[in-house]
């Protein structure tokens, strides 16, 4: 069983993002993979690492390095870390793979002077969106790429467990268990599933927040966090959140509010929805909505109570929607409210998610706000309801688990 669950695990190759490591390969622009932890990230780069030497690339030309290993603790000095990678520099292509790189020190000038290096081709790793919000983003603007991972989506997930054959089966698991990849590992040992996910909350509360951001008050973080994950797919705003937990003796101010959930943003453990106003065409600053990395964590935190049909769906959209590379956010029309506006640069797509529309009201609520957009962009309706898919002029209505493994 053991090298059944390994072999399960290792087909899990994540192939767009490996497709697009080899895309930029051997360009002349680093590589940055980000990404909540335990998504994948180091995987994904020792499979590359893997390919690389299949392909023929000599073990002298690739140096990899993990900055989580203690072993590697001398090398987060700065000074120490340049004369070591400098050391191992040959003449032909160096592949130079740093992973969390941000646990080193000053590591935006280790990464300009890597660059401007011949035969140089570098690709970093990191758990924090701080990695391109400061100096770093300076020094190499306009010359680094940025590859947003996420945990597993729905389709790797049937995949990996072999259930193409039974779609709602395999969801049901994949939101009661985790998408994060380490955990089919542990589905014939489910009680197991939970330390784990408590293991990679705790570590980006205290590596990525706590410690990162001095922060003394971890119990109104804490609740903060709770609030986000409670309240996904509804419309908050930092003075909301606030009002609430200060109602329920956890004193807060909406300052604070607003840089914990930008703390849990750039952690990516969760994601921001701004509003957009479809007829009025303009991005709207006030009460967006939140919704969570994984499912799995969720359920860890919330229990039971975590599993509302209707708003996980919504989750598993958007997560799908920033996978497929769209920039998200909820449309309003008039007084009206879309789910999702996916943009890209063709246009926008137009979508409503629903656990189920067989009640005629039902459907008539959800059709609504999309018979009010009169432009003829894409308008589609996902539900749970395994039915032959339908069209309300121009609407389209279809099974949403059959719309997560088309791409």
């Amino acid at each position: 069983m053991e090298n059944e669950a390994k072999f399960e695990f290792e087909r899990v190759l994540r192939k767009e993002y490996l497709g697009r490591l080899n895309n930029l390969k051997h360009k002349k622009i680093i590589k940055i993979v980000t990404g909540i932890r335990r998504c994948g990230k180091s995987t994904l780069l020792e499979i590359f690492r893997d390919q690389l030497l299949r392909d023929g690339v000599d073990e002298k030309q690739i140096t990899f390095i993990n900055f989580e290993d203690y072993e590697n603790k001398e090398l987060r000095n700065p000074d120490s870390l340049h004369k070591y990678i400098k050391k191992r520099l040959v003449s032909k292509m160096n592949y130079i793979i740093l992973d969390e790189i941000q646990r080193v020190e000053d590591f935006p000038d280790i990464v300009d002077s890597l660059y401007i290096k011949k035969n140089v081709d570098l690709y970093l790793t990191g758990s924090n969106s701080s990695l391109l919000s400061s100096e770093i983003a300076t020094l190499i603007s306009g010359r680094y790429v940025e590859i947003k991972m996420l945990p597993l989506s729905f389709k790797e997930f049937v995949g990996a467990t072999r259930q193409e054959e039974n779609l709602s089966k395999a969801y049901k698991q994949y939101v009661s268990a985790s998408s994060f990849p380490y955990v089919l590992e542990l589905l014939e040992a489910p009680q197991e599933i939970n330390p784990y996910l408590e293991g990679i909350y705790n570590t980006i509360l205290v590596k990525d927040i706590i410690d990162r951001k001095k922060i003394t008050d971890t119990t109104v973080l804490k609740s903060v966090t709770q609030f986000l994950f409670d309240n996904i797919g509804l419309e908050l705003s930092s003075k909301k959140v606030s009002d609430t937990l200060t109602s329920n003796s956890r004193k807060s101010d909406p300052k604070t509010i607003e840089k914990y959930i930008g703390a849990l943003e750039e952690s990516f453990i969760v994601y921001c929805a701004g509003r957009y106003n479809i007829k009025g065409k303009e991005y709207l600053k006030s009460l967006q909505k939140y919704y969570v990395a994984d499912i799995g964590l969720r359920n860890f935190m919330l229990g039971k109570k975590g599993m509302d049909v209707g708003h996980v769906l919504e989750n598993v959209v958007y997560l799908e929607l920033l996978r497929r590379g769209y920039d998200v956010y909820v449309g309003k029309i008039d007084a009206q409210e879309v789910d999702f506006v996916a943009q890209t640069q063709d246009g926008n797509t137009y979508i409503q998610v629903a656990a189920s529309v067989r009640d005629e009201r039902t459907l008539e609520r959800e059709l609504k706000p999309l018979k009010a957009i009169k432009d003829n962009y894409p308008k589609l309706l996902l539900t749970l309801d395994d039915d032959p898919q339908g069209d309300y002029d121009g609407i389209v209505r279809q099974n949403a688990l059959e719309w997560l493994m088309k791409n």
